[in-house]
């Protein structure tokens, strides 16, 4: 699987997440086109954070730690609003909208 932005072509695994992490805006819009989600403010703040954690950290954190988190700079964030973003799960999806490579598995950090 591929996405191509820009006319560029970006490689991608089975499940859709980029081999290397691509953090411009553009490769944000594609992926999240062909996962059928609409961005928001909110989408947003999550791929920033998501970004943010995988630079410090060299991944992204897993679903609680992410919750604690983002709580902290979205008012009423609570695991119904993640999933209502990222409906097949805001730690692995948001991951793969944001441009990043899959995330570790159970546990993350």
């Amino acid at each position: 699987m591929a996405y191509v932005v820009n006319g560029e072509e970006l490689g991608a695994d089975e499940q859709g997440f980029l081999l290397q992490p691509d953090y411009r805006d553009e490769v944000v819009g594609a992926i999240a086109a062909s996962e059928g989600i609409a961005l928001t403010d909110d989408h947003w703040t999550v791929v920033r954070y998501l970004r943010e954690q995988f630079r410090e950290h060299g991944h992204t954190p897993n679903f609680r730690n992410m919750l604690k988190d983002l709580g902290e700079v979205m008012p009423g964030c609570d695991s119904k609003s993640l999933y209502a973003l990222f409906p097949t799960g805001p730690a692995k999806q948001g991951a793969k909208v944001a441009g990043l490579p899959q995330p570790f598995g159970k546990g993350g950090y």
